[in-house]
């Protein structure tokens, strides 16, 4: 039998949900290293909706986990049912969801909330010592909740290349070993089994993101 894997959603689409590529790569590369996904989502409303062609809010109201579920292909489960104890391993893809329906980083910063189902989830899987995987913003979750660890959002100075790069500089002031990486590596945090990559915190060619999204993937089946 495959591991099985929850895959947990924020929305769907970067500005607003989860980033709709990186959550396909994460499906999948799980598929290709014969894993079985499990994907979840918070029913919540989301923060906001923004119009993707424009960048901009609208007055529109969604649910996190119904948008989710076009991702997810309608085969998604509430977050609130997640078990930790049949599951091997977590995977959490990026998007401004994390930011906004998972946590309150996009408003707060290091100072953020994150929602209690997603922080019980996170340090189930912690406590139980299965991998957690986590590219592009999500590791910002456990730099809030698992001080002193060791992560990667891409790199720590600001460029084109890396437009988000003060991502890192604020996980070092949670706490955190931040540890530079090109988009297309990951870094494993052995003691705390976490595997990050940074996905599109790099303003990188898709295919290397996706590259980066697949050595993450497998090296979490692989600690599972």
């Amino acid at each position: 039998m495959g591991k099985k894997v929850a895959v947990v959603l924020a929305g769907c689409g970067v500005y607003d949900g989860s980033e709709v590529h990186e959550s396909s790569a994460v499906l999948v590369h799980l598929s290709r290293e014969g894993a079985q996904a499990e994907v979840y989502a918070p029913d919540v409303d989301q923060m906001h909706v923004v119009d993707h062609t424009k960048g901009q809010p609208t007055q529109e109201k969604r649910n996190v986990l119904v948008e989710s579920a076009r991702i997810a292909r309608g085969n998604i489960k509430d977050l609130a049912t997640l078990d930790v104890k049949g599951l091997d391993a977590l995977i959490i893809p990026g998007g401004f969801g994390v930011a906004k329906n998972l946590s309150t980083w996009a408003t707060q910063g290091k100072n953020c909330i994150i929602s209690k189902e997603v922080e019980d989830v996170l340090k189930a899987f912690h406590a139980a010592r299965k991998p957690i995987g986590l590219c592009c913003i999500s590791p910002v979750l456990a730099a809030k909740i698992f001080p002193g660890c060791e992560l990667t959002v891409g790199h720590d100075t600001e460029c084109e290349k890396w437009p988000y790069a003060k991502t890192a500089e604020t996980m070092k002031e949670l706490g955190c070993k931040h540890v530079n990486k090109h988009v297309t590596e990951i870094h494993v945090d052995m003691k705390n089994k976490l595997v990050t990559t940074s996905a599109f915190m790099c303003n990188a060619p898709i295919h290397e993101v996706y590259d980066g999204i697949g050595k993450m993937v497998k090296e979490v089946v692989r600690l599972a």
